[in-house]
């Protein structure tokens, strides 16, 4: 593609040294730039794209996007913000592939995941290839392989090779993608063009990116303000933002609601636990449909009224979509049962409300006369204002606690747990063993046969982050060796 041509969807300040070179891809990283790239200068939290330009003109790029001039012999295209605009540059290489597919975006705290998923699964049971881009990776269906993300969401350019691949190679109509507040505010989601938006839920969570919850609710209200007439929004009437996302709503927007507290299109009601799972009435427009879920939890209660509201929206058959989400188990590390006796669930929570969930959660499965026991920590390099929510929390609702790191990047761990400590209004019954490995190895001689342990923040994730190195480490492997799995 030409450069002159690819840049016409790029808010362009100056163009210095034009020729309007052939373009053959789009880069940001020097190391893998080849021959006839445009390199794209982008400003990072620790690195400056700009410092490396020259040798991405050394390795054969033939234009620069750049937000100053650089003393470089090839056309530069320079913006105002590299970040913001790299989208433009990706949409029009890969031919705006988001116009010709129906987007499903999903956003919120917590719950994006599993509503992907379950989203993904009544498409498919419809007759309707659906493909899936989110946390673990993108697939094209629920039975295929993960290929590797970075990412919640990701880079702009990745994102549209890949929406392309879906439409031009894989012949899928439908995307369900899970859109993080990171991707609204560093555009990388920018000139992805979305037929519906699911918000979840809306609780603390990267306040240290955010800083305060009006701008952490401005950058997911981004998704919903995009929508244009006859698009349709699902929102969780339960949530304390529900009201605010409905006023960014443009004229014309199909609303859809799903709730259990508040009323809304589709509620779930007389909810009832077991170790089992969870039943309870679905009731849409007076219409009442039972539903027995393999799944725990109100969260999951919850992640299902928002799947089952997509469906509804889209004119899917209500009855078939139920019964394809019934014997679903769940997400790989999302209230994931790893052994039985005790019984021991790995989870994702890793902020204050989802915590809360799913303590909640497993409080109901818990046996009389039992234990609940939370094994969990926070990550270093993040909001460091939910540790002591975090540890008010699980002192609050879980009988025994350990806590111990998780991720602590560039933070000493011990710092961490103090900061998680200050939550605690007594820590006397507190077991603090920062090593992860050795605390869920505690487990060993604290948890009995009938107790309920949640180890929480880590759930999928096969990895620990160090202040100098990443090790291999799974809180499921961890479990399953303690106890004999």
């Amino acid at each position: 593609m030409k450069l002159a041509e690819l840049i016409k969807d790029v808010d362009v300040v100056e163009k210095y040294n034009f020729e309007d070179v052939e373009i053959t891809g789009i880069n940001y990283n020097s190391k893998i730039t080849q021959k006839g790239d445009i390199f794209v200068c982008l400003r990072g939290e620790h690195v400056d794209g700009h410092n490396f330009a020259a040798d991405a003109v050394q390795k054969g790029a033939a234009a620069i996007m750049c937000e100053t001039k650089l003393d470089l012999p090839v056309p530069q295209i320079i913006v105002n913000s590299a970040e913001q605009s790299i989208a433009g540059l990706a949409n029009q290489f890969y031919g705006s592939p988001s116009k010709e597919l129906n987007m499903i975006g999903v956003t919120g705290t917590n719950g994006k995941t599993t509503v992907t998923h379950l989203v993904q699964r009544i498409m498919e049971s419809s007759g309707d290839k659906c493909a899936l881009i989110g946390t673990l990776g993108y697939k094209l269906s629920s039975d295929s392989e993960y290929k590797e993300a970075k990412h919640t969401t990701p880079q702009a350019p990745e994102l549209q090779h890949t929406l392309k691949v879906i439409k031009d190679e894989a012949h899928i109509k439908n995307v369900a993608m899970e859109v993080s507040s990171h991707a609204l505010v560093q555009n990388r989601v920018g000139f992805c063009e979305y037929n519906c938006a699911v918000l979840t839920n809306l609780t603390q969570d990267h306040l240290d990116y955010h800083i305060t919850m009006d701008r952490y609710f401005n950058a997911k209200a981004m998704l919903f303000e995009r929508l244009k007439a006859g698009d349709v929004a699902v929102i969780n009437n339960d949530d304390s933002y529900a009201e605010r996302f409905k006023n960014v709503l443009k004229e014309g927007v199909k609303l859809y609601t799903y709730g259990v507290k508040n009323d809304a299109t589709i509620i779930a009601r007389n909810i009832s636990f077991s170790p089992k799972g969870v039943s309870f009435e679905c009731v849409i427009e007076g219409n009442v449909y039972p539903v027995h879920l393999s799944m725990n939890g109100m969260f999951s209660v919850y992640n299902v009224l928002a799947a089952l509201t997509v469906a509804y929206a889209m004119g899917l058959n209500i009855d078939n979509a139920i019964k394809t989400l019934e014997p679903v188990k769940g997400v790989a590390g999302r209230f994931e049962v790893v052994v039985h006796h005790p019984l021991v669930i790995v989870d994702y929570a890793h902020t204050p409300d989802g915590l809360q969930n799913v303590l909640n959660a497993a409080r109901e499965i818990t046996p009389q006369g039992s234990s609940l026991i939370c094994v969990f920590g926070c990550g270093g390099d993040r909001d460091a204002t939910k540790r002591p929510k975090m540890g008010a929390i699980a002192e609050s609702l879980a009988d025994k606690v350990i806590v111990t790191s998780d991720n602590p990047r560039s933070e000493d761990p011990q710092q961490i747990i103090t900061d998680i400590l200050t939550g605690f209004k007594s820590v006397n019954d507190i077991t603090v063993e920062a090593d992860r490995g050795k605390a869920i190895e505690l487990l060993k001689t604290i948890a009995k046969e009938n107790d309920v342990v949640v180890i929480a923040g880590k759930g999928h994730e096969d990895y620990q982050i160090l202040a100098d190195k990443t090790i291999h480490f799974d809180d499921r492997e961890e479990a399953r060796k303690v106890f004999g799995v």
